[in-house]
């Protein structure tokens, strides 16, 4: 389908989704959000795609909410839509919590990794936050800017920042809204790993390409879902649900390839099932 703030392309098993407002720092605009979420669903039901790449155009990755959108808000001419995604395939077995915007993204079946080229901010922070990983360019930048405009913690970001970085570090970074250098994100365990900026694409679909070419898409799609419905569930809850899930794999033909290919050594050719 055509886009009008986004790109979309297929790769390699890799499916790259990219913010297409440069002059703006791709600002977050409800077109791009319906977009994002559109090309989100085509991945997700797409069985060619495994993993997906989620970057800006330029040199932002997503400078938050359009400023004029903002101001219309402040203006009293608009108020923020209050909203639950549903209608697609991908969110329809999600837990409920999940079926909001921005975080919706814990919902894709595939890993969704947040390429941060450049400044993350405001929406834009959350929506690095909600990807699956990060992997950013050393000049990348992150603030939360939300103090800063008499604004609160957005889209659930109270919740999830803590998970990732811990309660002291993400109360410094809501209240303070100042900005966190790649270098200080990397230590903090806010991003998975710092490129080169001449690098960073190529790192990221190495990355990728090493998924696709030898992880199980069963196993992909099972431990993410695993992995968020865990910080939902108590301990006998997650050991539960695990034990499930383990006698379900050993059903798999992703399990007969993964000890076939391991026997015989060679590349493996999963399935999904």
């Amino acid at each position: 389908m055509p886009y009008e703030q986004i790109l979309y392309e297929v790769a390699d098993g890799i499916a790259t989704v990219t913010l297409n407002r440069p002059g703006k720092l791709n600002a977050w605009t409800p077109v791009m959000e319906n977009e994002v979420y559109g090309a989100m669903a085509t991945a997700a039901a797409d069985d060619a795609v495994r993993v997906i790449l989620l970057t800006g155009a330029g040199r932002g990755f997503c400078s938050g909410a359009d400023i004029a959108r903002l101001t219309q808000f402040s203006d009293g001419q608009a108020q923020p839509a209050r909203r639950e995604l549903t209608g697609d395939a991908w969110l329809r077995d999600a837990r409920p919590e999940l079926r909001a915007r921005f975080v919706c993204l814990m919902a894709v079946p595939k890993p969704v990794i947040a390429v941060v080229n450049g400044p993350a901010v405001g929406a834009g922070f959350v929506l690095a936050c909600c990807c699956d990983m990060r992997i950013a360019s050393a000049d990348a930048v992150v603030l939360t800017a939300f103090s800063r405009l008499g604004l609160i913690a957005e889209h659930g970001i109270a919740w999830l920042l803590p998970r990732l970085i811990g309660s002291a570090a993400a109360m410094d970074l809501m209240l303070s809204s100042r900005k966190v250098t790649a270098a200080e994100g990397l230590a903090l365990g806010l991003f998975n790993r710092v490129v080169a900026p001449d690098r960073l694409m190529a790192e990221a679909r190495e990355y990728a390409k090493t998924l696709v070419d030898t992880i199980s898409p069963r196993s992909l799609r099972v431990i993410k879902r695993q992995m968020w419905d865990a910080q939902f569930q108590d301990f006998g809850e997650a050991l539960s649900s695990a034990t499930d899930e383990l006698h379900q794999s050993f059903e798999s033909s992703d399990f007969r390839e993964g000890i076939s290919h391991y026997v015989e050594k060679r590349k493996p050719n999963f399935a999904g099932s």
